[in-house]
């Protein structure tokens, strides 16, 4: 495993510039601003990233009005008590993606982020709290509690929300098994540790957060 010396220089060398390359990287949205955001918006991005895989983002991003409309505002103390008819009748709703398993979720992430909040005060205050050293037991929790965020949509998700995380892309995948931390897309906990483990050496060697860090690491790959 290279150190992040190595990774910072090729990224210069790539770009001409450290200001290029900062211009580039992502920056993620601070502990104070996860919290901030009302449950009813991470809900709506919760069930926009479930509608959002396997399409594509502008078709499903010109339908999100609707979405809003028929799902009362994404409030998930009203989403929850959507039944099966009330699903059928979105069924037939032109306006929407009409995709029964995927509308099925709503109500059943909805469920989710009630219980977490009960727990935690509010969906973004468990967000802004689960530490970064730890960040694919977020993506398990996420995958194990909601319903279709499962493979990379959980890590996609806290992208689009601003949590800090790396995202095992395509690229990164790659650059990774350069390195040697895995031979494969990480899916087992042995696979997935190990590539956390190598993001916390890069984020203490360079203090930089873990989305800076896999955007490096995906810069690395040829094309």
């Amino acid at each position: 495993m290279r150190d992040y010396r190595w990774l910072h220089e090729y990224c210069l060398n790539r770009f001409g510039s450290a200001e290029a390359l900062e211009a580039r990287l992502p920056v993620p949205a601070s502990a104070e601003t996860l919290r901030a955001v009302p449950d009813d918006r991470y809900l709506s991005q919760i069930s926009l990233r479930v509608f959002r895989a396997g399409l594509k983002h502008s078709l499903v991003d010109a339908k999100w009005p609707a979405f809003e409309e028929a799902f009362f505002g994404f409030v998930p103390q009203k989403v929850v008590l959507m039944g099966a008819e009330h699903l059928e009748r979105l069924m037939g709703d032109a306006r929407l993606i009409r995709h029964a398993g995927k509308l099925a979720s709503v109500p059943r992430n909805a469920q989710m982020i009630l219980e977490i909040a009960a727990e935690h005060g509010s969906f973004g205050a468990f967000l802004a709290d689960w530490p970064g050293e730890d960040i694919v037991g977020l993506w398990r929790y996420l995958a194990k509690h909601g319903n279709q965020l499962g493979g990379l949509s959980a890590p996609r998700l806290l992208r689009m929300v601003g949590k800090d995380t790396f995202i095992p892309s395509e690229d990164v995948v790659a650059a990774l098994k350069a390195q040697g931390i895995v031979d494969k897309a990480p899916s087992s906990q042995r696979d997935l540790a190990a590539v956390q483990a190598a993001f916390n050496a890069w984020r203490a060697e360079s203090g930089r957060p873990l989305c800076q860090l896999s955007m490096m690491l995906a810069l690395t790959v040829n094309h």
